[in-house]
């Protein structure tokens, strides 16, 4: 009898007709992504998966799909080794690139989600890139290259990548990068501040803390269940309405789309375990708060508002002192700040960087690689210095 997560039990969608070197593939819909069996070899892919991305779990990447999926045109692409599913990527096909008009295969990633490395179970890597780069070398359709965004450099699966594209060259190069700030060490909480911040500035916090505590009950709060969830995600959305982000109509209540991915993703991420909300409270209501995505050994901070009326305490900072707690979790080595390089705040208390890259690889037969090579010496010409 067939394993559940086995492409035989007929859950895992349309396989590719011409076998793969390493395993097979197959292309699901929505509705085949949903299926109960599916999800079920799903969760045991991020188990086993050889670097952890949020973004690409159940309980977020289904949501986003709901809501985006059709109008993006995404299509889950579904790697199979001996039978079970050991890796899994959205992937777009485009014809906007950085603003200009050139039709390409991408990793699918939308405006809230911050991590592009696909689920790949340890120890398949190179199976899996080399599997993947025949799928797309055979049915490169009218896309000249494959871009993978917002892979974490230092990671197993884009290091995986990068030898395998040593062993087996094509044009390839990286298009963009970025470094945002990233929580890791050893030591406590108390004792990351003290080397991250110096004393002038922790004196100020706690004089902010101090006077923000005259105001009324000052309470801070850590919860990593779904107690009260509904409630708390309402406040939450309007916590950050009422700030320059609901101003610029970039706040998640602005669209009912985002309302709806940020309610569907807490509420499946406290169901698997992977939910922890902060928040800092003055005679009960919240003037800052803060989701994480726990995903040993790593974790991601998602989204953090604070009470713009209170700004004068650094409420969003205080609660970030509260945060580095992250540092005292057995399961948690790292944290992604997910936060725009530069972030003003989160850059003054996180010392490390986590460096992310956007490559593009060429794919296809000989003509389309020749035209690969044009783009890419046009894109890594040297560029004088303004």
């Amino acid at each position: 009898m067939a394993r559940a997560d086995s492409f035989r039990t007929g859950t895992a969608g349309r396989s590719l007709a011409a076998p793969l070197p390493h395993g097979e593939l197959h292309l699901l819909t929505a509705e085949q992504l949903a299926r109960p069996a599916f999800i079920a070899a799903w969760e045991r892919l991020v188990q086993t998966a050889s670097e952890p991305n949020p973004f690409c779990e159940p309980w977020f990447l289904l949501p986003s799909v709901t809501q985006w999926g059709e109008a993006d045109g995404v299509i889950i692409k579904a790697w199979y080794h001996e039978g079970r599913l050991s890796g899994l990527l959205p992937v777009v096909r485009s014809a906007r690139y950085y603003g200009h008009f050139l039709t390409h295969a991408k990793g699918w990633l939308h405006p809230n989600s911050f991590c592009g490395v696909p689920l790949v179970a340890a120890g398949q890597e190179d199976a899996f890139w080399r599997d993947m780069l025949a799928h797309f070398d055979r049915c490169a359709g009218r896309a000249l290259f494959w871009h993978l965004p917002l892979l974490p450099a230092q990671g197993p699966v884009n290091a995986a990548l990068e030898q395998m594209l040593a062993r087996y060259p094509r044009g390839h190069y990286v298009v963009a990068e970025e470094s945002r700030a990233l929580l890791t060490g050893k030591t406590g909480s108390a004792a990351y501040l003290e080397a991250a911040i110096g004393p002038k500035k922790r004196k100020e916090l706690r004089r902010q803390h101090n006077r923000l505590a005259e105001e009324g009950a000052l309470v801070f709060e850590r919860l990593d269940d779904d107690a009260g969830l509904a409630e708390w995600i309402a406040e939450f959305l309007a916590l950050e309405a009422d700030g320059w982000k609901g101003k610029a109509g970039s706040a998640l209540a602005c669209a009912p789309n985002t309302r709806a991915l940020f309610a569907a993703a807490l509420s499946g991420a406290a169901a698997t375990g992977r939910l922890e909300r902060l928040a800092l409270r003055l005679d009960g209501r919240a003037i800052a708060m803060l989701v994480n995505f726990i995903t040993p050994p790593g974790a991601y901070s998602f989204k953090t508002a604070f009470d713009e009326a209170y700004a004068r305490f650094s409420p969003g900072m205080l609660l970030q002192l509260e945060n580095l707690a992250l540092l005292e979790r057995r399961n948690v080595v790292w944290a992604d700040s997910c936060a725009v390089e530069g972030h003003p705040m989160i850059e003054r208390i996180w010392r490390d960087k986590r460096r992310m890259v956007s490559r593009n690889i060429a794919i296809g037969g000989p003509l389309r690689r020749g035209c690969f090579r044009l783009l890419m010496a046009w894109e890594t010409r040297p560029r004088r210095n303004a």
